[in-house]
């Protein structure tokens, strides 16, 4: 095992090639390198451009793709057509954002379904992975014209507190940009390397560091203990709505009210929007250095000071803070523990944040090495660790291939990515397909392919004696838990009854570096057609399941419907069943939407009367 983890680490295929750290950020992303001359880690930008990258998309009328700065010109114009914020929807079903989702301009599908979130533009329907994909392809195209070099090799950070799925679809969209995903690393842990923090044999017993994340829209706390080089989160906290833009906003409400005006008054003027609030981002930036800002708004002047400015967002920093204490306490630590505190984020520039977080952990703040860039250069100097150049740091064994299930459609479901660190424990639930289901086929396979059919089948087992229960209804848990021997022991329990089951391999039994090498150039290969075949399947799989409730539904509830309301139904029904024969994901997402819209008004009618019925004479 360890043989490989090193050689895929350090062996033939990094050779001359420069791999790169990103941070896809919510607000903005970068990308950095080790300067092969200082061996420094180096933000990437154009002459005297900025390193940030807004993590902004524009689709125009006639299809074309714009990212970035230009973009984020289109917010306030075009903002049906503009997607910020796909960090949101990374891993999220639409029922996990739905509160939120009057937040998104652009037209996020509502289909009230488990299955993942999917973004509507025209005719074509795109995943927050497809989404990321676009940010990440830009940042490759950026690397590429600095460094006159190919660039395929990532390292690509994500919020400590981001799950399983969330992780997993970051790495998709790195393949799908034409990046091998080499590892993804928190955020937090990349900072803290930004910093030097962590080098073997520097330190005396465990390190115990505070991360205090703002950043444009959201706010994070990570609290890391840090022993031999080894990082572990010991508890997060934060905010994903609440960041730079919240003081934005504090200081334009602040200056309606000094001229008298209401919010709806600059809402009905896209131009006057858009110049109130890069003043505010002016005013918010200036007062870093300055006691008082003044300008003038078309014929009124507008004055903000320093004083005002901090009484303002108090209550807003207040709320960081707060966050912080929840940290620490499930961390089971005290303040005085904190060894130190790292700034991320290029709201933390601002001197008020800075004493306020001084104060609370009673210690000076790190925030020498520029804000907005200091994950960007962790992940690069991780990246310098996976290439084998940088030895001061310890590299765990990790697993050379991507080990996971079978699911619907023949599609390969991972719960470790390759280069996951071992000892490593991961587990996922699922659940059935069909009425009564008695028994659920666990089949395991290694490989970086999209389909198992191209990947290398490890073991099958059957978990039998599921109670019988309507599809959907079951919980089974599958477990994977690799030991630091490299031995895989694939466990499954259905959560209800406790049934379960379980099964030991050695996935690396039988295989060469140059096998594990071979597979790994197979998936770069046909990452673009993997993925879209992937897309296809998972389209099909969630028609055919909407075509059989509905069915179900229908036979439930003819008695019901209207008689136009039936032939509508079976109308779209049929138009979905013959879009499932066709390779076009587009058509059979367009397809299901339209099923949806003609069942749920009469869908949400009977739900209504239903309950109406069950409360009848009861006092509520």
């Amino acid at each position: 095992m360890a043989t490989i983890g090193i050689n895929i680490a350090t062996g033939s295929l990094q050779k001359e090639e420069m791999i790169v750290g990103i941070d896809l950020g919510t607000t903005n992303s970068l990308i950095a390198v080790i300067h092969p001359e200082t061996l420094q880690p180096v933000a990437l930008r154009e002459h005297n451009a900025t390193a940030l990258v807004p993590s902004v998309i524009y689709f125009d009328e006639a299809g074309n793709v714009v990212v970035g700065e230009e973009a984020k010109k289109h917010l306030l114009t075009h903002p049906e057509r503009t997607i910020f914020s796909a960090k949101r929807l990374m891993g999220k079903s639409y029922n996990d954002i739905k509160d939120n989702a009057s937040f998104f301009s652009y037209q996020v599908i509502d289909d009230d379904t488990e299955s993942l979130v999917k973004v509507r533009m025209d005719d074509q329907f795109y995943s927050p992975v497809e989404l990321s994909s676009l940010i990440l392809k830009e940042l490759k195209k950026r690397a590429e014209h600095i460094l006159k070099t190919p660039v395929n090799k990532a390292v690509i950070t994500v919020p400590a507190y981001f799950n399983d799925a969330q992780r997993q679809a970051t790495r998709d969209a790195g393949k799908l940009a034409g990046l091998d995903v080499l590892r993804i690393i928190n955020e937090p842990t990349a900072a803290s390397l930004a910093y030097g923090m962590g080098k073997s044999g520097t330190q005396n017993g465990p390190e115990t560091i505070a991360v205090y994340d703002l950043g444009g829209g959201t706010f994070d706390i990570s609290i890391l203990q840090i022993e031999n080089g080894v990082f572990e989160v010991l508890s997060t906290n934060g905010d994903t709505y609440l960041g730079g833009d919240d003081l934005d906003k504090a200081i334009i409400t602040h200056w309606l009210q000094q001229l008298g005006w209401n919010q709806s008054d600059i809402k009905a003027d896209p131009v006057l929007m858009q110049t109130i609030r890069l003043k505010a981002e002016t005013a918010k930036k200036y007062l870093s250095q300055a006691d008082v800002f003044e300008d003038k708004l078309g014929d009124h002047t507008i004055v903000l000071s320093k004083a005002e400015f901090e009484t303002l967002i108090e209550p807003i920093i207040a709320r960081t803070i707060s966050c912080c204490e929840k940290a620490i306490k499930d961390a089971g630590l005290k303040v005085t523990q904190i060894n130190t505190v790292v700034m991320v984020g290029g709201s933390t520039r601002v001197p008020y944040v800075k004493n306020c977080v001084r104060d609370f952990f009673e210690q000076p703040v790190n925030d020498a090495i520029n804000p907005d860039e200091v994950v960007s250069l962790g992940a690069a100097i991780q990246a310098d660790i996976l290439a084998g150049k940088n030895t001061e740091m310890l590299l765990l064994d990790i697993t050379p291939l991507s080990m996971g299930i079978e699911t619907a459609g023949g599609l390969m479901d991972v719960l470790i990515p390759r280069n996951s660190k071992i000892p490593s424990r991961a587990g996922r639930q699922y659940t059935t397909q069909v009425d009564g289901q008695s028994s659920m086929r666990i089949s395991v396979f290694q490989g970086e392919r999209d389909l198992v059919k191209d990947n290398r089948k490890l073991a099958e087992f059957s978990l039998k004696n599921i109670p019988a229960m309507p599809a959907g209804l079951p919980k089974v848990e599958v477990g994977f838990m690799i030991n630091a021997d490299g031995i895989l022991k694939v466990s499954a329990k259905e959560l209800r009854s406790g049934v379960s089951q379980e099964v030991e391999v050695k996935p690396q039994y039988g295989l060469t570096d140059a096998d594990v090498e071979r597979m790994l150039m197979d998936s770069i290969t046909h990452a673009q057609s993997d993925i879209a075949l992937r897309a296809l399947t998972e389209a099909r799989t969630e028609a055919e399941q909407l075509l059989k409730t509905t069915e179900k539904f229908l036979q439930q509830h003819a008695s019901s419907l209207t008689q136009e309301e039936l032939l509508q139904t079976a109308t779209a029904m049929q138009a979905l069943q013959l879009s499932i024969t066709m390779d076009d994901k587009n058509l059979i997402q367009q397809k299901h939407e339209e099923l949806n819209d003609v069942s749920r008004p009469y869908a949400e009618r009977i739900m209504d009367e239903a309950v109406a019925k069950a409360m009848k004479g009861k006092n509520v």
